[in-house]
């Protein structure tokens, strides 16, 4: 997939990977790229729900590594609507990845954590790059 593997070539890439998923990306400096989006969104007169994903991406281009941050935030207010939730969860050390997908009276969506970072991951190592993942940390 990148055929360049120069910092701005990466970040090209890192970002285009994003904007597929649905996120708003924000290319800071050339080394950093920022975004995220709401995944899943419920409303009715009583109150409403939603989960929104956000990510980071450092490129330190001296060292050839990519520090890569996630995280996935709900908030509710008022009396959220009655929802159906089906989620999976896998871990493998640090590393975890969940498929949630809410249905409910006022909306709904899917939410596929770490479908990203696997994306972001396979096209940092092709391109020769180090990925690390920051668990724990926001972005």
């Amino acid at each position: 997939m990148p055929s360049d593997p120069s910092a701005a070539g990466l970040s090209t890439v890192i970002a285009n990977l994003a904007a597929t998923t649905g996120s708003t990306v924000n290319q800071l400096d050339g080394l950093t790229v920022k975004g995220g989006c709401d995944v899943i969104k419920s409303q009715w007169f009583l109150g409403g729900r939603k989960v929104s994903y956000r990510f980071s991406c450092r490129l330190d281009e001296p060292a050839h590594r990519v520090a890569f941050r996630e995280s996935a935030t709900e908030s509710s207010w008022g009396m959220p609507p009655p929802s159906f939730t089906v989620q999976t969860l896998s871990q493998s050390g640090t590393r975890v990845s969940t498929s949630r997908r809410d249905t409910s009276v006022g909306g709904g969506g899917h939410l596929d954590y770490g479908q990203l970072r696997e994306a972001i991951d396979a096209a940092t190592r092709e391109a020769g790059w180090e990925f690390m993942f920051e668990p724990g940390r926001a972005p």
